[in-house]
């Protein structure tokens, strides 16, 4: 378990953080998880679109070291995940065959469509539509959400809901992206659930690369597939 700036579960180590401390917390995860610690797969996030397809025989130290936004698989037992510090993480869930997605979703991947890449992903992974559920996790909400107005204009015009995202505020607007990938994902054909929480309002929970910059852990959120019927 990580110490203080890192306390407690930190799935980073590029901060400073120990790396025995990190491997640590993916034990707990993966202990947590009820899967093998190998088997929590996450990327080199870029802020893409791009996916990546696992299996239960994917290295995870290879995969670590490829770039992309989106982890998905449909084979049983895979901790599709990414890693957060006020980006949104989406997890994604198909009813129908048990295939599962991992989605990082920064304002730069939303206004990307990020989030509609990995429904896409995962449906073709499938070959039917399913029955997608997904959940949107904590991230820096609006309240704490402040950009340039070139950044909101950006970001409303990503969304048919457009300037009904940005609160107009003093000296800079705020944006409620949370808003902007729940109709990215309703829009989809997904139903759409919420972890609630703004990173940067509550350390005793939450890692925030905006409110402790370079030394903010990272946080991990994965989804466990469970397999296609035969």
């Amino acid at each position: 378990m990580s110490k203080a700036p890192f306390s407690s579960l930190n799935f980073f180590s590029g901060s400073g953080d120990d790396l025995e401390a990190v491997a640590e917390n993916y034990r707990r995860a993966a202990a947590s998880l009820e899967v093998q610690a190998e088997r929590i797969y996450v990327l080199s996030q870029v802020h893409g679109i791009d996916h990546h397809v696992l299996t239960r025989a994917s290295s995870r130290e290879e995969v670590l070291h490829e770039q992309g936004d989106i982890t998905l698989s449909c084979d049983e037992g895979v901790a599709c995940g990414v890693r957060t510090a006020d980006c949104a993480a989406v997890l994604i869930a198909d009813r129908r065959s048990g295939a599962a997605a991992a989605v990082h979703s920064g304002w730069r991947g939303t206004v990307a469509g990020v989030a509609e890449a990995g429904v896409e992903a995962l449906r073709k992974l499938t070959g039917h539509r399913g029955d997608l559920v997904a959940a949107i996790g904590p991230h820096i909400e609006g309240c704490c959400f402040e950009v340039g107005p070139e950044v909101a204009e950006t970001i409303a015009a990503c969304t048919r809901l457009g300037d009904a995202v940005v609160e107009a505020r003093e000296p800079r607007p705020h944006v409620d992206l949370r808003r902007v990938i729940e109709h990215q994902l309703e829009t989809a054909g997904v139903e759409v659930d919420h972890v609630l929480g703004c990173t940067v309002c509550d350390p005793s929970r939450f890692h925030s690369y905006r409110r402790d910059g370079k030394v903010s852990g990272r946080m991990l959120a994965a989804i466990v597939t469970g397999g296609v019927p035969d």
